[in-house]
Order: C-alpha cells, then sequence, then structure tokens
C-alpha cells in the first residue's frame, strides 16, 4: 500500500486563486495525495499567495510563517508557496523567506504532485527566476489559442485541440480533463457558490497595475470548457457559478467574437441545477449595450455590475492609463438602471494616486454621491514595482494618502448604507449560504456577491439549508446588509404562511 501523503491548501486573494487551488486539489488527489483541511494536519501545507498589494503580500508572508511554526508543534514537515506573489517574486522571495520550504510558480502547477513529493523527501526544487508573462503569448490575441507549453492555470494544458486525458481511476469528486483546456478540479469545501475562470491575463496596461506582468496577456478558455466545467459543479451542488477573470468584458477577442459572452451567458443559466450565474470583473470603458442587455434581461443570470471605475476625475484616469469620467460614468449606470431598476452595482477606487489635486479628489467625492452604489472598496495609493506609477513624479505625501482613504472610506460607508436602505421594501431573491448560531440565516440577493458585497439576513421560521433560493421582501438593512422576511421557498411550492 503506498504510503499516505497529506496535503493542506491555504488561499489568500481573490476569488481566482480560489478557482487555482481547486484545480492544484484536483491534481494532487489525482496522484494520491489526502487532502485536509487543516495545515496541522498535513504533510505539507502549500499557501496560495495574492502579489496585488503590499497589504496583500504582508497576509500571505504571515500564512507563510504561520505554516512554518506548525513544522514544530505536530505533523506539518513542509511549507510550500505557491500563487501570484510567488510567481511574481520567485527566486527573491525564496531568499527572502527560507521558511519555505519550496516556491513554486505557475509552471509547476502540472506536476504539483512531483515537486511536493520532491520537497517533502528533503530535496530541493529551484525557484524560478520572474519574468514578464505577457512575452510568452504572441501580440496578435487571434494567435493565442494554438500557443503550447505555456502554463495557464485554470486552463489546463494549450495549444491542442485534443481532449486532455484524464487519469484513470479518478477518485470521487474530482472532475475529468474533459477538454483541452479543462483543468482537474476538486471542490475544497461545500460552499453553494464557486467560481469559473472565463479567461486569464490582461491586455490593459494601467500604469498602477502589476498584474498582467505575472499573469500574462489575455486568453479565454473556449465556451465547452466553461459550459463542461459548470456542469460538474452543478452536479457537485453548485447552485450559483461566478465568472471570474481579470477582464470578463474582452472574452472572446481571442476567439473571433467580441461578444462571445452575450452568448455564453445563456446557455450557462440554462444548465440544469444552476440558479444563478454572476459575472465580476467588468471594465466600464468596454461594456456594450448588448451585454447590457443580456446581464439585465436573463432569467438567472444576475443584474449585477462589477464595474473597475479607480477614479472618476478625468485627469487621473487619464494618468492611470484608463478612460471616462464622472458624467460617462454616471450615465452607464443610468443605462443599466433604465433597464434592470434593482441592479446592483459596485466598483474599487485609488486615492492619492500621483498627481491627484483636491478638486480631482472633489471629483470623485461628487461621482461617489450621485453614483448609489452598493458596495465600494477604497484602497490608498503605494507604489507597486515594475509598474509605471512607480516612476511618476508628484507623489502624494503619504499622510495625505492616509486623510483622503480615511475622508473617501467613511464617505463610501454612509453612500452604501443608503443604498442599503433604499432597497427597504424591495422583492429579492435571495440564495441561502449558510444557517449559523451568530446570525442564524444568511444568504445574498443578486446584488450581493460573495465576501465583498454584504449579505442578507433572513426572518423565518423554516428550516433551510444552504443552496435553497427563496423569495424575500426587505424589511430593514443594518450597513450595507439587507434584513429580510421569506415569502417562498423556490421548488417546494410553499409559503411562509402556508408553514405556520
Amino acid at each position: 500500500m503506498p504510503e499516505r501523503r497529506t496535503v493542506a491548501l491555504v488561499t489568500l486573494g481573490c476569488a481566482r486563486n480560489e478557482v487555482d487551488s481547486e484545480e492544484l486539489a484536483g491534481r494532487l488527489a489525482a496522484d494520491g495525495w489526502e487532502l485536509v483541511e487543516e495545515a496541522a494536519d498535513a504533510d505539507v501545507a502549500v499557501v496560495n499567495t495574492c502579489g496585488f498589494v503590499e497589504a496583500a503580500k504582508k497576509d500571505s508572508v504571515d500564512a507563510l510563517l504561520e505554516a512554518n511554526d506548525l513544522k514544530d508543534q505536530g505533523r506539518t514537515q513542509a511549507v510550500v508557496a505557491v500563487g501570484c506573489m510567488a510567481e511574481r517574486y520567485g527566486k527573491e522571495l525564496a531568499e527572502a523567506l527560507p521558511e519555505a520550504d519550496g516556491v513554486l510558480g505557475f509552471d509547476d502547477y502540472t506536476d504539483i504532485s512531483g515537486r511536493l513529493q520532491t520537497i517533502l523527501s528533503g530535496g530541493i526544487h529551484a525557484s524560478h527566476t520572474p519574468r514578464d508573462r505577457r512575452k510568452l503569448l504572441p501580440i496578435s490575441p487571434a494567435e493565442r489559442q494554438d500557443s503550447a507549453g505555456v502554463a495557464l492555470p485554470g486552463h489546463a494544458q494549450s495549444g491542442s485541440d485534443e481532449p486532455a486525458a484524464a487519469p484513470e481511476d479518478l477518485p470521487e469528486g474530482v472532475a475529468p480533463a474533459s477538454g483541452p483546456r479543462a483543468p482537474l478540479r476538486r471542490r475544497l469545501g461545500s460552499n453553494p457558490v464557486a467560481s469559473v475562470k472565463l479567461a486569464s491575463g490582461c491586455d490593459r496596461r494601467c500604469s498602477f497595475c502589476a498584474i498582467p506582468s505575472f499573469r500574462g496577456s489575455f486568453i479565454s478558455r473556449r465556451p465547452s470548457d466553461v459550459l463542461g466545467e459548470t456542469r460538474w459543479l452543478a452536479g457537485q451542488g453548485v447552485k450559483e457559478v461566478m465568472l471570474v477573470s481579470e477582464n470578463n468584458t474582452s472574452y472572446g477577442k481571442d476567439l473571433g467574437d467580441i461578444r462571445l459572452l452575450e452568448t455564453l451567458l445563456p446557455e450557462l443559466a440554462a444548465v440544469d441545477g444552476v440558479e444563478r450565474i454572476r459575472v465580476s470583473y467588468l471594465q466600464p470603458a468596454e461594456m456594450r449595450p448588448g451585454l447590457i442587455d443580456v446581464l439585465t434581461g436573463t432569467d438567472k443570470v444576475a443584474p449585477y455590475f462589477d464595474l473597475s471605475f479607480q477614479h472618476s476625475a478625468p485627469g487621473v484616469l487619464r494618468t492611470m492609463r484608463r478612460f471616462g469620467g464622472t458624467d460617462s460614468f454616471l450615465e452607464l449606470l443610468e443605462t443599466i438602471r433604465g433597464k434592470a431598476p434593482q441592479a446592483g452595482a459596485r466598483s474599487n477606487f485609488i486615492v492619492g494616486f500621483p498627481g491627484e489635486s483636491e478638486s480631482d479628489l472633489a471629483e470623485l467625492e461628487r461621482f461617489l454621491t450621485e453614483a448609489r452604489l452598493d458596495a465600494i472598496g477604497v484602497f490608498g495609493y503605494s507604489d507597486e514595482d515594475g509598474t509605471e506609477a512607480a516612476s511618476y513624479e508628484g507623489k502624494v505625501d503619504p499622510d495625505v494618502v492616509a486623510e483622503r482613504l480615511a475622508r473617501v472610506s467613511r464617505l463610501a460607508e454612509e453612500l452604501t448604507a443608503q443604498r442599503a436602505e433604499e432597497r427597504i421594501g424591495e422583492t429579492v431573491r435571495v440564495l441561502v449560504d449558510r444557517n449559523d448560531d451568530e446570525d442564524g440565516l444568511v444568504g445574498r440577493a443578486a446584488h450581493q456577491a460573495p465576501e465583498t458585497d454584504g449579505v442578507t439576513l433572513l426572518s423565518t421560521d423554516l428550516e433551510l439549508a444552504p443552496g435553497r433560493m427563496v423569495e424575500a421582501k426587505v424589511v430593514a438593512s443594518e450597513g450595507v446588509d439587507l434584513v429580510a422576511e421569506v415569502l417562498s421557498v423556490e421548488g417546494t411550492g410553499c409559503t411562509e404562511e402556508a408553514t405556520r
């Protein structure tokens, strides 16, 4: 009998990292590794790091150090870093953080089992020297689908039209690699929500963002693979699928059809067992009337707009190498709400960007006040390695950045609470996420994405399991959260009144 090998995956950062962790879990399970929830119970703790901003990088380092402490306390024998921070810094991270027994980049994912076995056996796997991954794929998007040998987390292999050969006798719960870019995948947890990658990388060149340099150029997954993975997730009990990538509005441009998302969404919504499709990461400058129509008018597709505004003062946006401004952004939101008055809208913003003046900040505050966003994330600017903005003159004093961050954050908190209050009286369709001792029955309406946008607290005498969909009336708000009374439970034919 082969020796028992256990591994735990600790995931930090965004939903894209969560998908990558489940791909790693699928590969490891297929090769005989036993997946455990707690790092303390594992032979190897794999930390899927985030390399986006300083705070996220610090959290990643802290998680690695915390896992390293387990080596003196119990079963854990090795700690390995993967993910964006590991890819971005490679050898540099390994040298700065000797507590990590291995630092693995994206190129290591296809043989993750072998890499971990080498490290667990006391061997050394040399960390990679970071490189600009944008240079690995052709400049022309149309030529990227045929590029072989480029590691694309969430896509599995590339450069082939033949289905990937799945290992025989896959363990229960592991998705087979059923297409040329369909990865092995194993769910980590039983949440009724799961993310599916539409694409990887980004072709935009925002001056503050380093993500394209370590995630690479934009490349779409093929619709058949997205559909196949969604069907598999539905078979695993998933009720809500969130489509993720660095830029979903570009989906299909390398497949010859920039409107491919408009075609794909109704097909995904028709998958048996799926109750909601949610699209994240939308670029305002790339929004199309047809896409707005599909997002606001397709049954089971959430009228949800995760729009990457970043700022609204035109001058700051140009310096960021972005487009638009307060008036055009407000016009976009007006168009959306004209088609779906209850549509959800959220965004993130950077304050203190180099050259930002008090009048620029006032323009951003004007936009926020008029935009009626459901959720607002605010970040203070800081230089990121390798970005154009890091070399800009006109840096705002850090104390001023901190003051502006606090000021806009207070405004955002006030405005999102007001927006939640506006929803009192609405009838909403809520997916039950959990039932806990502290909050009771907790779910999310169509305008509330997991982790980021608040929740809906459900008032009912019914016992409802996670994954049930209910119709409820909003009766109160608590900050960004809603309180709603259950009117009926979908799929049962029963109403609240009928059960009392």
